[in-house]
C-alpha cells in the first residue's frame, strides 16, 4: 500500500466538529449571527484571558480592524517585523501606512525589543513616531513582551499582538492575544485549530471591541433601514464556521500535545538538525516545528521525493519585492533565518509512522551531503 501524502500542518477535525456543525445546520443558524458565534467568542476571550472577542472572517481582517482602533491613517508609520507572513505588513498598507521593518532576535526568532526600542527613540527624537507597533508571535512563540510594552508605553504608542500562530501559548503565564490593545488570532486551515477560514480580534478594551464589531458589519447604524455614517467591511464569520471552531477548542490541549510530541520526536531523532530556540519566558504551542541547517533546499527535495511537505521559513519582508522601498532596521538575523530555515511536517494527526517518515528522508538528506 502506498503511503499517503504528508502535509505540513493539514486540518485535524473529529466527529465533535461535524455534529456541532449539523447541528448549527440544522437549527439554520447559517449566517453571521446565532448562538454558536457567541458562544465561540465567550470561550475564545475566556481562553485568552480578555473581556471580549470578534470573530471575523480571517486573521487578515482582525489586524485591519486592530489597526484602524489605533488610529493608523493615511500616511502614517507602523513598525512591523521583517520575519513573518505578509498578511501583517498588507493590512498596514490597506489603510494607506507604511511599515518600517525591523529585524528579528536569534534568541526566539521573534521581533527585536532593543531594536523597537532604539526606532521608537530615534523617530521620538525627529517628532516622528509610528502610529502602531506590531509584534508577531513566530510559530507558536510569544514575542518578549514586557520590555515591548516598556518601550511602547514609554513613547504612548500602541501595540498590536498578532497572535495568529499562537492560541494555546504563554508568555509568564498569560495567554498569547492578551498583550497591547488588541490581539489578533487565525483559524485558517493550517493553524492549531481550524474553522476553515476565519480569525478573531481579542481585546480587553470595550471600545475597541464596539468599533470592530460595528465595522465589520458594514457599519450599519443600529436605526430600522440601513443608515452607514462611515465605510464598513464584510469581516464577520458565520455562525457554522463557529460551531466548527467550539469543537476544535474543546480539543486544543491535545492537539498542542500531540505538536509538543512532534517536536520532541525531531528533536532526539535529528540531533544534527538546529532547533528553534524555545524562550525561557514561556511555553509556545509548538504549532510549527522549524530548523537551521545549510541543507535546507536538499531536504525539502528528498522530502518531495517522498509525498512530504515541507516549506521554507518565512522569507523577510524587506526582502520581498513589493516592499523593497520600505526602511529596514537591521535585517542579519531574519534574512539568516529565511537562508537556512525549514518548517517540517507538524499536523497534529501525524502518526508514529510519519514522523518515522519524515526522518528517514532528513537523514537521507544529510548523509548525501
Amino acid at each position: 500500500m502506498t503511503d499517503a501524502r504528508i502535509y505540513l500542518s493539514p486540518p485535524d477535525v473529529s466527529d465533535l466538529e461535524r455534529k456541532l456543525l449539523l447541528n448549527a445546520f440544522d437549527s439554520n443558524w447559517v449566517a453571521p449571527v446565532g448562538p454558536d458565534l457567541d458562544a465561540f467568542e465567550e470561550q475564545v476571550a475566556a481562553l485568552v484571558g480578555v473581556r471580549h472577542a470578534v470573530a471575523l472572517s480571517s486573521g487578515t481582517a482582525a489586524l485591519h480592524l486592530a489597526l484602524i482602533a489605533a488610529g493608523v491613517r493615511r500616511g502614517d508609520t507602523v513598525l512591523v517585523p521583517s520575519f513573518t507572513f505578509a498578511a501583517t505588513a498588507n493590512a498596514v498598507l490597506y489603510l494607506g501606512a507604511r511599515p518600517v521593518f525591523v529585524d528579528s532576535t536569534p534568541d526566539s526568532w521573534n521581533v527585536d525589543p532593543e531594536l523597537i526600542a532604539e526606532e521608537l527613540r530615534a523617530r521620538a527624537d525627529r517628532g516622528q513616531l509610528p502610529r502602531a507597533v506590531i509584534a508577531v508571535d513566530m510559530y507558536g512563540q510569544c514575542a518578549d513582551y514586557e520590555p515591548l510594552l516598556t518601550a511602547c508605553d514609554r513613547y504612548g504608542v500602541p501595540l498590536i499582538e498578532d497572535a495568529a500562530e499562537a492560541l494555546g501559548a504563554t508568555y509568564r503565564d498569560r495567554p498569547a492575544g492578551a498583550f497591547g490593545l488588541a490581539g489578533v488570532l487565525s483559524f485558517n486551515g493550517n493553524k492549531i485549530i481550524t474553522t476553515g477560514g476565519g480569525g478573531m480580534l481579542v481585546t480587553d478594551d470595550g471600545r475597541v471591541a464596539t468599533q470592530a464589531r460595528h465595522l465589520s458589519t458594514q457599519a450599519r447604524e443600529p436605526v430600522p433601514h440601513y443608515e452607514h455614517r462611515t465605510v464598513g467591511y464584510n469581516y464577520r464569520l458565520s455562525n457554522l464556521l463557529a460551531a466548527v471552531g467550539r469543537g476544535q477548542l474543546q480539543r486544543l490541549p491535545q492537539m498542542i500535545a500531540a505538536r509538543r510530541e512532534t517536536f520532541r520526536f525531531y528533536q532526539r531523532e535529528l540531533p544534527d538538525l538546529e532547533f528553534m530556540p524555545i524562550a525561557a519566558y514561556g511555553e509556545p504551542n509548538y504549532w510549527l516545528t522549524c530548523v537551521l541547517t545549510d541543507q535546507r533546499d536538499e531536504i525539502i527535495a528528498e522530502l518531495a521525493r517522498h509525498d512530504i511537505e515541507a516549506r521554507p521559513a518565512w522569507k523577510p519582508m524587506h526582502l520581498q519585492p513589493v516592499f523593497r522601498d520600505c526602511v529596514m532596521r537591521g535585517g542579519h538575523v531574519s534574512a539568516g533565518l529565511f537562508r537556512r530555515g525549514l518548517c517540517l511536517p507538524s499536523g497534529s494527526a501525524l502518526t508514529g509512522r510519519d514522523r518515522e517518515r519524515v526522518v528517514t528522508a532528513v537523514r537521507t538528506a544529510q548523509q548525501r551531503g
